[in-house]
């Protein structure tokens, strides 16, 4: 499969803080990758490292096939980047600002601006300082999609827009990104806009990427599992390992199991659970498996921890 950004090994660190390690990532070519992870993952220092905004420690990162540290203006035209940081001229008219970005772009296709606009709803003469948030995001997008670029990276473009402009904006992006055929990198805390969109969904935890698949595969191997026994449970001492957020009281368990498959996963709880009463097992959210992968990463993490730590005390 081509890829349109291929990180190896990447590290970059900020004084003592490592904000990435050894991250390795490929965006594969016309899809809707997802970037999801905790304040403080790595997104945004892994995004700039990738655009050249910021200088990696180590590693390597190819982005359209080249050097990530060697892209020029020519690369540049073929990337369409928008930020929640994205720093607008605010003094411009909407008009003035589209006509300042013009010229930079030899591809630059009027028509297509001009469909952006009418579906953005975009006015001419207002100065962007005078627009809402929601209506700066979409003049930014505007201005990065006009000229039809081959990669599209967004980096928290919801952030603060109300649900009504979100709906638009990603209606807008899924048609665009369906008829030109674009790849996008998005990184985003609104897991219910991302699901709409997304292709493939990479996890990054502690500047670390524990899961990197298609979101079709994911949605299938997940469940949410509620059982009810006949006794009280007495806990089993060795759960499978893809029983993840284990929980219990009295009569009942839930957890969620992460290599769902019916077969298997009723003959496991008849082992773990012989008197079992009923089984409930539901389909879960992207925002339910983001959840309950980040407790189990964060429980991972201190486990390390906390054995690193009896190492250094025996």
């Amino acid at each position: 499969m081509k890829t349109v950004i291929d990180i190896e090994n990447l590290e970059k660190q900020f004084r003592k803080v490592k904000a990435v390690r050894g991250l390795s990532l490929r965006i594969p070519e016309g899809k809707v990758t997802a970037f999801l992870g905790p304040n403080g993952a790595g997104k945004t220092t892994t995004i700039q490292c990738a655009l050249n905004l910021q200088t990696c420690d180590q590693g390597r990162i190819n982005i359209l096939g080249k050097d990530s540290q060697k892209i020029g203006p020519e690369e540049l035209r073929q990337i369409g980047y928008v930020s929640e940081n994205q720093e607008l001229p605010l003094w411009m008219t909407v008009d003035q600002f589209l006509n300042y970005c013009r010229p930079m772009y030899p591809k630059w296709d009027r028509d297509f601006e001009k469909k952006l606009r009418m579906d953005f709803d975009l006015p001419r003469d207002t100065r962007l300082r005078d627009l809402s948030r929601g209506m700066r995001m979409k003049a930014a997008l505007v201005s990065s999609l006009s000229y039809r670029p081959r990669l599209i990276i967004l980096d928290e473009p919801f952030s603060g827009l109300d649900p009504l402009v979100r709906d638009e904006f990603i209606r807008g992006l899924l048609e665009l990104t369906e008829e030109e055929g674009w790849s996008v990198f998005v990184s985003s805390h609104d897991i219910e806009e991302v699901e709409r969109m997304a292709d493939e969904v990479a996890i990054i935890h502690q500047g670390k990427l524990p899961l990197h698949e298609s979101m079709e595969s994911l949605v299938q191997r997940f469940r949410k599992i509620e059982v009810q026994v006949e006794m009280e449970i007495q806990l089993p001492n060795n759960l499978p390992s893809s029983w993840l957020d284990f929980q219990h009281s009295g009569r009942r368990v839930s957890f969620t199991d992460s290599a769902y498959e019916s077969e298997s996963l009723n003959q496991a709880i008849q082992g773990q659970f012989p008197d079992v009463e009923n089984c409930h097992i539901h389909p879960m959210s992207l925002r339910e498996i983001f959840i309950v992968l980040a407790k189990t990463y964060r429980l991972q993490s201190s486990d390390t921890y906390d054995h690193k730590s009896q190492s250094i005390v025996q």
